[in-house]
């Protein structure tokens, strides 16, 4: 039986969210059930994009600054990284505020590069994941609660997409073509791979509409925590009150025998019919699975321009 840890939060606050973590992780045996003195700890947010900063579309960095706090503590090496869908891990970092917290904590920002990846064998013709993802001794994951206009809903499950090196996620997108449940395959085969020890959601605000960027802050007052990605995605749809057919990296977890059914998970704290919410907004209108090579062309020069260009010129500026 999986456990799923739910608990009530209304504060990004230092001092209550790192009380509120304790409190959340306490049924799971707390941060040293996953960390060991001299464990290299992977930290993988959601950095998707320092566009819109103070829209809630990325996790915030308050997150990364108490969970990295905890992992120091039990002795653990903790490190961020990640693969933004533009950009920069650290110049997504430095556009919503992350910079003085990860000095502060001495910190190292890792870039997923294309050039450092492992390679696996699967039925989606040798996926690739980052190295420094792969080789880390405990990888916690986390996600932000959000809609997301080609995926309906992007949890746990999705944020490991960002384990896949560069721009390669665009070419992920044109491979998978038209079929929704073939891309949550891909991305349910992603996380089986990186299997995050732990895995937290940042729900305190969500971002709900025209996600992954284009929507607007919603304040949910929830975190969730559990070392089974796919039992707290499950939860997580539960109190969305979505059908989890909808979503594909649901759908096709179900499908692959990987989420369990809610009556089977072990809640120590709050149930999700604590914690429903009736009114998440969904995107307008969902959008193709599929990128056509003039997008993925178009996606891949911009990433590159903000990389190479736009992200060193600030930087000279400052």
């Amino acid at each position: 039986m999986s456990t799923v840890s739910l608990i009530r939060a209304d504060s990004y606050s230092r001092q209550k969210l790192r009380s509120s973590l304790e409190t959340l992780l306490q049924p799971l045996g707390g941060i040293g059930a996953f960390v060991k003195g001299g464990d290299r700890v992977l930290l993988k947010p959601n950095l998707l994009t320092a566009a819109r900063p103070g829209k809630e579309c990325i996790t915030r960095g308050e997150i990364v600054y108490c969970v990295a706090q905890l992992v120091q503590e039990v002795g653990g090496k903790p490190f961020l990284g990640d693969s933004p869908a533009f950009g920069s891990a650290r110049g997504v970092a430095a556009a919503n505020g992350y910079l003085p917290m990860m000095e502060e904590l001495n910190i190292p920002i890792v870039e997923f590069h294309g050039h450092r990846y492992q390679t696996l064998s699967n039925n989606f013709n040798h996926l690739r994941l980052c190295k420094e993802a792969m080789d880390a001794d405990v990888v916690i994951n986390l996600p932000k609660v959000k809609s997301h206009a080609q995926l309906t809903l992007t949890l746990g499950v999705k944020n490991l997409f960002g384990c896949v090196p560069g721009k390669m996620k665009a070419w992920w997108h044109m491979e998978a073509g038209k079929d929704a449940l073939r891309f949550g395959e891909m991305l349910v085969e992603t996380a089986r791979a990186i299997n995050p020890q732990l895995t937290i959601v940042d729900g305190i605000i969500g971002h709900e509409g025209n996600g992954p960027s284009g929507g607007e802050p919603r304040q949910l007052n929830v975190l969730g925590a559990s070392s089974d990605v796919f039992a707290l995605d499950r939860a997580m749809v539960e109190i969305l009150n979505l059908d989890p057919t909808q979503v594909p990296t649901l759908a096709a977890a179900l499908k692959l025998g990987l989420s369990p059914n809610i009556d089977t998970i072990e809640f120590p704290h709050l149930k999700p019919e604590d914690l429903k919410i009736l009114d998440w907004k969904l995107p307008d209108a969902l959008m193709p699975i599929d990128f056509g090579m003039p997008r993925v062309l178009r996606s891949t020069f911009k990433h590159l321009y903000i990389r190479f260009i736009k992200e060193p010129m600030k930087a000279y500026a400052r």
